[in-house]
C-alpha cells in the first residue's frame, strides 16, 4: 500500500525522469570524417565548429572529428554519408563531380582569377544556391573551405609549358574532369586513392601527381617527387556537408545551429588555411622542394576541350558566365 510520502517520491522521480529523459534523448554526437591528419586546417576547422555548436546548444550537440581517414577514402564515404552511416563529411570536390553535374563548374581549372574571386564567389549567391543542389542527393551543404591553389608535382622534371607533360603518369582524383584535364595536357592520368600516392610516387608506379602546398607538405611527397610546378590549375573548394537523414533528426532550432557553426568555422578555417600554407611553402623548400613559375596562358589555352566537354547545358553555360562576372 502506498503512503502519501511515498507516493509523493515516486511523483518526484516521475517527474524528473519526465525532464531528464528528453534532455538525455536530444543529446547527439556526430560523427565527422576528413582524410587529412589531425592539426590540418579542415581538421582544426570542425572542430571550432564543434566547439561553436556545443555552447550554442548548452552542450548537447557535439562533434567527433575522424582524421587520417580512419572511416575511409573519400570516395567510400560519400555513400556512408548519403545513408547517414556518417554524419559529417569534409570532402573535396572532385568526388562529387560525377553524382552532382553543378560542382563540375567550381572544379573548372582556371575557372577562378585567384583565391579572393574564389572566396568571393562562394561566400555569395552562386555558393549558396550550389550547396542546395546536394539536398537532391541525401546530404545537406553546409559550408566551403578553401584546397588552395593546386598545382603539378613530379619526379621527373621541372614543367614550364604543357610540352612538358608529355608522357607522365600524373595521379587525379577519381573525377573524370580531372582525368580529362590531365589528358589535355598530354600526360597519363591515373586515378589513384589520396593514401596511396605516396608508394606509388616511390616505386614508379606514377611520376606525379597534383594538389596544394599543404597536401604536398603533410603527405611527404615533397621526398619523393621533388618538382614542384606552379601551375595553379584549380581553387575549387572543398565542401562540408552532412547526411540529410542526421540532419532531418534534429529539430529546427538545432538545425539553424548547425548552420550557424558551420558559417562560423569558414573565417576559422581560412585563417588557419592562409598561415599553413605559408609554412607548408617554407617546409617543402627547405626540405630540397625545387619549385618553379609557370606562364598559364598555354596552360589555359589547352583547357577548351575540358570546358567543352563538360559545361554541355545552358545551367552550367550560365553558372561559368556567372562566376567569371564576378569583380
Amino acid at each position: 500500500m502506498l503512503t502519501k510520502r511515498t507516493f509523493s517520491a515516486l511523483a518526484g522521480v516521475a517527474m524528473l525522469a519526465a525532464f531528464a529523459l528528453p534532455a538525455q534523448a536530444q543529446t547527439v554526437t556526430l560523427r565527422s570524417t576528413d582524410i587529412h591528419p589531425d592539426g590540418y586546417p579542415t581538421i582544426e576547422a570542425v572542430k571550432f565548429m564543434g566547439q561553436q555548436l556545443e555552447k550554442s546548444t548548452g552542450g548537447r550537440i557535439k562533434i567527433q572529428v575522424f582524421h587520417s581517414a580512419q572511416l575511409g577514402q573519400e570516395k567510400d564515404t560519400i555513400e556512408q554519408t548519403r545513408f547517414g552511416v556518417i554524419d559529417m563529411n569534409r570532402i573535396n570536390m572532385a568526388p562529387f563531380n560525377n553524382l552532382i553535374p553543378a560542382t563540375n563548374v567550381p572544379s573548372l581549372p582556371f575557372i577562378f582569377r585567384s583565391v579572393d574571386h574564389m572566396r568571393k564567389v562562394m561566400d555569395g549567391p552562386i555558393g549558396d544556391a550550389l550547396l542546395k543542389e546536394f539536398e537532391k542527393h541525401d546530404l545537406v551543404g553546409l559550408a566551403f573551405y578553401d584546397s588552395g591553389s593546386r598545382s603539378f608535382y613530379n619526379s621527373k622534371r621541372p614543367i614550364k609549358t604543357p610540352a612538358d607533360m608529355k608522357g607522365l603518369k600524373i595521379r587525379v582524383q577519381q573525377s573524370d574532369m580531372f582525368v580529362s584535364l590531365v589528358s589535355a595536357l598530354g600526360a597519363n592520368a591515373t586515378p589513384m586513392n589520396f593514401g596511396e600516392v605516396y608508394s606509388g610516387l616511390q616505386t614508379g608506379v606514377i611520376d606525379g601527381a597534383e594538389n596544394n602546398w599543404p597536401s604536398y607538405e603533410s603527405t611527404k611527397h615533397f621526398e619523393v617527387s621533388k618538382f614542384y610546378s606552379q601551375t595553379e590549375h584549380s581553387l575549387s573548394p572543398e565542401v562540408l556537408v552532412m547526411s540529410k537523414k542526421s540532419f532531418d533528426k534534429l529539430s529546427p532550432a538545432d538545425q539553424a545551429a548547425v548552420r550557424a557553426a558551420a558559417r562560423e568555422s569558414v573565417a576559422k578555417m581560412r585563417e588557419l588555411w592562409d598561415a599553413r600554407e605559408k609554412a607548408s611553402e617554407a617546409k617543402v623548400k627547405a626540405g630540397g622542394a625545387v619549385v618553379n613559375a609557370v606562364e598559364k596562358q598555354p596552360f589555359i589555352d589547352a583547357m577548351k576541350p575540358v570546358y567543352d566537354k563538360f559545361v554541355t547545358d545552358a545551367k552550367l553555360k550560365e553558372m561559368v558566365a556567372a562566376i567569371q562576372a564576378v569583380k
